[in-house]
């Protein structure tokens, strides 16, 4: 369809106030400001320059804040075009599966300066062609116009004139920007273009900056002036990289190549698998993170499956248009066909391209996704610990704690976790401060805990001692919180364990110097270049980068003891039998009066119409209904109105004595203890198990203990109520009860769909097919028809034949395709006995043979275990006995050396061979 046939549908509008609901979904003010950063290293700048103007010294009272906020980069700057594709919500060149870049979705450059200032203006350099881009909500709010209007001229960088089509509008322009930016005139604005170094690059200016309460900006740029620091905020329990923008630019980027300087002093970024004490790696592999990759998947079938419809249609164009013109060989019936043949031709390559892509993709999607954990101890500041996450080198989530640092001990206290996860992994969110699938973020959090307790291991911290681990390093104070000690020796030992990095101003090449103990408390300059490496190996810009030589490490899972395995197969045992005695338990349905035995109850009007004097059950029969709620029970089944119900006054009056339904509730409901569960806490969600349940008269409760939780002001367990929006199972129904559209949505929709306590046919019935019955959803009979009962039977006959087929035992005389095809008189005659017996006994049969594996693994295991053991105390033996003698002749070479532990002979050895003294 043409698209003119469209000109008269509505359209979408964006309105100014938009500005400021996009901007706020930047909590954390410092990620506004990374969102600048971030597009300066995108446009592959090598230095930044974020300064207050006027100074800080000084004040412009006519802008709100008395300061602007100025972003200077060297980057590859925009052309006209590029500018305007930044006034493009949502609108990204960066955003393909393979690209390295941090911008994905064209919205950081809006979103974070209005959540700055009120008001930014942009100026950038490219080829020949200066360009203003001015986005203020000032100007819409006193002009008083709703849509979002953004002035764009253009000048020549040679001779300054305009570069436009139309002068009238370029006059408009130029006169919005002179009225309602701090800059008043031409050439005032021609000093803005002057301050961008070289041929390109870009100034970006955020003024009418956000208040607090207090009148006063929330970014402080007095009390330190080589910080921007976030205002009133306190440095106790504050994380440096919360208060300071200094510090957290320091960490921003996982391998800094940009030079970022604050007020004109530069920032000494870090790469922080370079700051820690002992690092190693792990390879980690899995195939769960499948969310990104499956959307890309998708993404890619329907880019081919369109391509290749054009390209058909484009071809069956051709042929038609050959027959049709048949001998006519005239020019331009040639030319005309050569052209259709040409454009079918291009546009077949074209589908070939995107199916091949789309392979590739499918292939990749079922392939693991590999990454690299590298865990280290921060021995500067032991309190600083956690893990640092980032996504293609950005920093998205710091200080998380995982595994043991959860349970707050001294355990993998003071470890930093460093990751960076592909965005084909894991997707950020627009923000940049969180992930956007918090289910699988959750799993890599857990794998980065199971790692971590691994490190902690391999590095035997705790087997030397803790608090002598921490003492060697000048922490002294049992306050874990407190800085370790200034005295020059700590100092000393502490530079010797963390060799400093540096980064060369010139040809941005990270440098490892040697170690020397006049480096000590020494401050590089901010324009460190290599001609002042002493390693003079490393001390020329042409010599290659070293790469950080990390120790690999692996994920050893320890054995079971004996008394732990016989434990999990006493459970596992104790579990199975409680689903044969659900099973043994269902009520068999041999004929319709014992259909009628079932507490169900079949009503005509919906459950907010219903009166308790016009309810009829199941259990009634039909020689006892009225001819008049016959007929109107016959006019709604019409309308399609019957509904299944139940009640607990109707369970009542078919039960002999409440109290044994009330213990019967109670059992069904402690059932729920141990289920994996989510609970929905200050709109986060966290995992969780049930170690509590509590039936009430009209809801049962469940005691939730977390797994884990951020803060401590976040509770550790919860009580939630069974059903509520709150809460949700992890497990998934079973696939045979769902339809294929709505197996994706299993999780939320589980809890949703419980059913109450009563609902005794749709539990049993579930509990016949899947055995937790409060994860599967309840089939509820349909009342529609007249032969309500008929159908009900069947569908319960389905349900059981179901379950039969699921736990069929293996060697059972009645074939699964048998058993499809019994009605439900063969059912009736059905061998239960047999058919639990041999299921029971296959299932001791494969506990056995797990129990037997894990024995013999174990065996194999702690033999393996203690021949390497053996090797190792040899290894020890000798690297002591060969550390003596080391000793001993250095000592007779040079009588005054003063050497007491094996630490202080391995950095003297070390600092000998990298002197070649």
């Amino acid at each position: 369809m043409a698209f003119t046939n469209y000109s008269s549908l509505n359209r979408a509008q964006l309105t100014f106030e938009y500005l400021h609901t996009n901007s706020t979904t930047h909590e954390f003010l410092f990620g506004a400001l990374a969102e600048l950063v971030d597009n300066a290293r995108d446009a592959d700048a090598t230095r930044i320059d974020i300064y207050a103007a006027p100074s800080f010294i000084e004040r412009r009272e006519d802008l709100r804040g008395g300061f602007m906020l100025c972003f200077l980069d060297d980057g590859a700057g925009m052309d006209p075009s590029d500018a305007a594709s930044v006034i493009q919500f949502g609108k990204s060149a960066k955003r393909t599966p393979e690209s390295t870049q941090i911008g994905q979705y064209g919205n950081g450059l809006k979103s974070g300066s209005m959540r700055i200032g009120k008001d930014f203006i942009l100026f950038t350099k490219k080829e020949d062609t200066m360009t203003c881009l001015f986005l203020s909500r000032t100007f819409h709010e006193e002009e008083g116009i709703d849509e979002v209007i953004v002035p764009l001229p253009t000048w020549n960088a040679r001779n300054r004139e305009p570069v436009t089509d139309n002068v009238e509008k370029f006059a408009i322009e130029t006169e919005l920007i002179y009225k309602y930016s701090p800059f008043r005139n031409e050439e005032e604005v021609m000093t803005q273009f002057m301050k961008i170094p070289g041929d390109s690059g870009t100034l970006v200016i955020i003024f009418n900056l956000k208040l607090m309460d207090n009148g006063e900006p929330e970014l402080d740029i007095i009390s330190n002036p080589r910080d921007i620091q976030m205002a009133e905020t306190s440095p106790e329990g504050t994380k440096p990289e919360r208060r300071s923008f200094r510090a957290y630019a320091a960490v921003l980027y996982i391998d800094p190549r940009m030079r970022i300087f604050i007020h004109g002093h530069k920032v000494q970024t870090k790469r922080l698998s370079c700051c820690l004490y002992k690092p190693r790696m792990y390879k980690y592999t899995s195939s769960r993170f499948k969310t990104r990759a499956e959307q890309e998947v998708k993404k890619a079938e329907h880019v081919a499956r369109i391509a290749e419809e054009k390209a058909r249609e484009a071809e069956s164009k051709a042929r038609t248009l050959e027959v049709r013109l048949g001998g006519d060989l005239t020019r331009d019936s040639r030319v005309m066909l050569r052209q259709v043949q040409n454009t079918a031709i291009t546009l077949r390559r074209e589908a070939d391209v995107k199916k091949r892509i789309k392979e590739a993709k499918q292939r990749a999607l079922k392939e693991p996704k590999e990454l690299n954990f590298v865990f280290g101890v921060n021995i500067e500041h032991r309190d600083l610990d956690g893990m640092f996450i980032y996504n293609c080198s950005r920093l998205i989530k710091m200080y998380e704690k995982v595994g043991p640092q959860l349970e707050g001990g001294m355990a993998c206290g003071g470890v930093v976790g460093v990751v960076d996860v592909p965005y084909l992994v894991l997707e950020p969110t627009h923000n940049k401060q969180d992930f956007a699938d918090a289910k699988e973020y959750r799993h890599l959090l857990r794998a980065m805990g199971e790692h971590l307790a691994q490190y902690w291991k391999d590095i035997a911290i705790a087997q030397r001692g803790i608090i002598k681990f921490w003492d060697e390093f000048g922490y002294l104070s049992a306050n874990w919180n407190q800085p370790p000690s200034s005295e020059l020796r700590y100092k000393r030992r502490r530079s010797m364990e963390i060799p400093t990095t540096i980064q060369c101003d010139l040809c941005l090449k990270w440098r490892t110097l040697p170690f020397q103990l006049n480096s000590v408390e020494r401050d590089y300059p901010d324009t460190w270049v290599c001609s002042m490496n002493p390693d003079p190996e490393q001390d020329r810009c042409e010599a290659s980068e070293q790469k950080q030589k990390l120790p690999l490490g692996a994920l050893r899972k320890d054995p079971k003891t004996q008394e732990e395995r016989q434990k999990q197969l006493t459970q596992k045992i104790r579990q199975q039998q409680e689903k044969l005695e659900a099973l043994q338990k269902t009520t068999p349905i041999r004929s319709q009066a014992d259909l009628k035995k079932l507490p169900l109850e079949v009503t005509t009007r919906p459950s907010s119409e219903a009166t308790p004097g016009r309810k009829r059950s199941l259990g009634v029969s039909d020689e006892e209904e009225t001819e008049e709620e016959a007929e109107k029970r016959k006019e709604r089944s019409k309308r399609g109105k019957f509904a299944v119900k139940e009640e607990k006054k109707d369970l009542n009056e078919l039960s002999d004595s409440s109290g044994e339904e009330d213990s019967a509730d109670l059992k069904s409901a402690q059932k729920d203890k141990g289920l994996h569960v989510e609970v929905r806490v200050n709109r986060e969600w966290y995992t969780g198990r049930v170690t509590a349940v509590e039936v009430g008269k009209n809801a049962v409760r469940w005691k939730v203990k977390f797994d884990y939780v951020p803060t401590d002001t976040t509770p550790r367990d919860r009580w939630v109520e069974r059903g509520s929006e709150d809460v949700r199972l992890m497990k998934p129904p079973s696939p045979e009860y769902q339809s294929p559209d709505t197996r994706q949505e299993g999780r939320e929709e589980v809890v949703a769909a419980v059913a109450p306590a009563g609902d005794l046919v749709a539990q049993q019935a579930v509990a016949t097919a899947e055995p937790s019955t409060s994860d599967c959803v309840p089939i509820e009979p349909d009342t529609t028809a007249p032969s309500t009962n008929h159908e009900t039977i069947d569908l319960l006959v389905q349900i059981l034949r179901n379950c039969l087929r699921y736990f069929l035992p293996p060697s059972f005389p009645i074939s699964k395709k048998e058993l499809s095809a019994m009605n439900s008189d063969e059912l009736i005659s059905f061998p239960l006995k047999e058919y639990f017996k041999q299921y029971e006994v296959g299932l001791q049969n494969l506990c056995h043979s797990y129990q037997s594996r894990a024995d013999s693994r174990a065996k194999a295991s702690e033999e393996s275990l203690r021949t390497s053991e053996r090797k190792l105390r040899e290894t020890e033996e000798k690297l002591q006995k060969l550390r003596t003698n080391i000793v001993a002749l250095l000592q007779k070479v040079q009588e005054d050396i003063d050497i007491n532990t094996d630490d202080e002979l391995d950095a003297y050895i070390e600092d000998l061979i990298t002197k070649g003294d």
